[in-house]
């Protein structure tokens, strides 16, 4: 009996996607881990790869195809040894269309809302639920650029536009010169980004606190590891971090939680979310139980998921359900900033880069030594003042200790 393809389901809120492209055709020969097709979500373009293995006996949504629905049956896969004459009798039953029931016309205010007039003859690439959304909130879908394939105006461009008409202040000029500029329509990632800091800031009371960690100790070990790995690895400041993160977590796990629900979730194991800078935005892969792993595996795996970040390979449960982040920008040789924490998460660790400070010692001489500043950001409702000094106590101890993340 043919095998359906459903439509999947690529994060935990998805309702429907996009089919932007299938990589494989009908009659095509399909194997375990070979890439299908391609399916757009609010959150990225992503690649979904077959479980089973057959031929490919009909496709059912064709590439192109808007709002489909989650698993929902796009296309039919013949098993090994089946004859095209199975699909005969296939029948396949699509999810029933949303049912639109008519509204009362709500009584609006007085009020004049000017909006851009489309061009005579022209043409908008919308969505219907677009639309909706766009009449609802009194948006011109003239004035909204289209994310979706071809430049279609999709829900997550409405309700983008409505928020950034929301927040946006008008602009002024004094002088009445106003500069040339040019209008970028935002990459669907980077909509998603402001989105989500934008509710992070509004909705998540953030406190910060830094510390800063000599890291002598930290970049001598560093050295000596990788002179005897015989380049089976090559371990980076980040790797310490990460470990470090892991540990303290495991040390204080009241701070490895999320506020949900008005409830505290308090997880068991620290599954560390790193930055990664890649084109159009930022991603974090998840490395999962930094507290168990050696230095060595997370060194390989941080290389790992962050090649194939920037490659837009990244499966979902490799980028989400982090219970902690961490962001490094000592790299581009920042001394210190704050992160916008990244919910449902409690915690996000900014890291700045480590340069050479002269340090007044515990026997009251001063050296120089390299130091590097680290501001833990929190939210309030899950971790206090008190709880987060004694987080970057114990992260500064793994830091300047090295040898102690070994054991």
């Amino acid at each position: 009996m043919p095998i359906e393809i459903l439509m999947p389901a690529l994060s935990p809120t998805m309702t429907e996607g996009n089919l932007v492209k299938w990589h494989k055709r009908e009659g095509d020969t399909v194997k375990a881990g070979d890439v299908l097709a391609e399916i757009e979500t609010d959150k990225a373009t992503m690649e979904v790869e077959a479980v089973d293995e057959g031929k490919v006996g009909k496709i059912i949504i064709p590439e192109g195809t808007e709002n489909v629905k989650v698993n929902e049956v796009i296309g039919l896969l013949l098993e090994e040894g089946e004859e095209a004459s199975a699909l005969t009798n296939m029948k396949v039953e699509k999810a029933p269309a949303p049912v639109e029931v008519a509204k009362a016309p709500e009584k609006k205010p007085d009020l004049k809302v000017v909006t851009p007039e489309a061009p005579a003859g022209s043409r908008i690439f919308a969505t219907p639920l677009a639309r909706r959304i766009a009449e609802e909130k009194n948006l011109s879908l003239f004035s909204i650029s289209g994310s979706g394939p071809r430049g279609r105006i999709v829900r997550a461009d409405v309700e983008f536009a409505n928020v950034s008409s929301v927040i946006a202040a008008p602009s002024v000029s004094l002088s009445g010169y106003e500069p040339e500029y040019e209008v970028i329509a935002p990459s669907s990632i980077r909509k998603v980004i402001a989105k989500r800091l934008v509710e992070a800031k509004s909705t998540i009371p953030h406190f910060y606190v830094s510390i800063d960690c000599q890291i002598d100790a930290l970049l001598k070990a560093r050295e000596q590891i990788n002179a005897r790995a015989d380049g089976a690895y090559k371990l980076s400041v980040n790797d310490f971090i990460i470990k470090a993160c892991g540990l303290t977590l495991k040390r204080i796990p009241e701070a490895n939680a999320s506020w949900v629900n008005d409830q505290i979730y308090q997880y068991t194991s620290a599954d560390v979310a790193v930055a990664v800078s890649i084109e159009g935005g930022l991603i974090t892969p998840v490395v999962r139980h930094a507290e168990v792993k050696g230095l060595a595996e997370i060194s390989k795996e941080m290389k790992d998921l962050a090649a194939r970040a920037r490659e837009g390979k990244l499966k979902p449960e490799e980028f989400q359900g982090g219970t902690f982040s961490l962001s490094n920008m000592g790299m581009y040789g920042v001394k210190d900033f704050s992160a916008i924490i990244n919910p449902p998460q409690a915690c996000i660790l900014a890291i700045g880069a480590g340069e050479r400070r002269p340090v007044v010692q515990k026997d009251g001489t001063l050296t120089a030594a390299t130091v590097m500043t680290c501001t833990l950001s929190v939210d309030h409702r899950v971790v206090d003042g008190a709880l987060g000094a004694h987080f970057l106590k114990a992260f500064k101890d793994l830091i300047e200790n090295p040898v102690m993340m070994i054991l």
